[in-house]
């Protein structure tokens, strides 16, 4: 049975250059971000591209989240399925627990 934690490969593979391209872009925006800092813009134009980098974080993550319930949770042995759906409980967790 699988650990939680454990390496796995994930079945987004189809997806990996559309996510790549969407974090290539949101590590564009962030060091946008850290232009505009060095650049002393006002603090709410700063705050707004914050807002925009983490909810294009959101949908990234979102997507990754879809594709594991769909592929590795709902197709899981009986008995991985539990492990499987606490270790994406966790990372939900840690992905909103910081909010």
């Amino acid at each position: 049975m699988a650990q939680a934690g454990s390496v796995r490969h994930g079945s987004y593979a189809p997806a990996k250059d559309r996510l790549g391209k969407r974090v290539a872009r949101i590590e564009g925006q962030v060091r946008g971000i850290g232009r505009m800092i060095d650049e002393e813009r006002y603090c709410i134009e700063v705050l707004q591209q914050i807002s925009a980098a983490r909810a294009a974080l959101d949908k990234v993550a979102l997507e990754l989240v879809d594709d594991h319930v769909r592929h590795c949770v709902i197709d899981a042995a009986s008995g991985e399925r539990e492990v499987m759906t606490q270790e994406l409980m966790t990372a939900i967790g840690r992905l909103v627990g910081g909010r």
